[in-house]
């Protein structure tokens, strides 16, 4: 295991740094879920701007987590790939 990899695992321990962790989670998971749509759908940034009518830093923004983007956008997004928008909620408990 990397130096990196054995850092963070005993880090995680630490209740503070796991729940600093989980909060980044959330939001880089729909920033994958973001990419993986725009890469399924065979689309460019580009082009999926230029469907959205805005520009390319504007889905790098997206893609790379640096932004939250509203309701209404994803819909204007997953209409550019192709995709369907679902929304769910899930209990907290394991």
């Amino acid at each position: 295991m990397s130096k990196l990899k054995n850092l963070h695992s005993k880090w995680l321990r630490d209740p503070e740094y796991r729940e600093a962790y989980d909060a980044l989670d959330k939001e880089y998971s729909l920033a994958l879920a973001i990419v993986r749509a725009r890469v399924g759908s065979g689309l460019t940034q580009e082009e999926v701007a230029r469907r959205m009518k805005t520009t390319q830093s504007t889905i790098a923004r997206m893609e790379a987590g640096r932004t939250v983007p509203s309701t209404r956008t994803l819909e204007r997004f997953a209409r550019a790939t192709g995709t369907h928008l679902r929304i769910s909620f899930e209990s907290g408990h394991a």
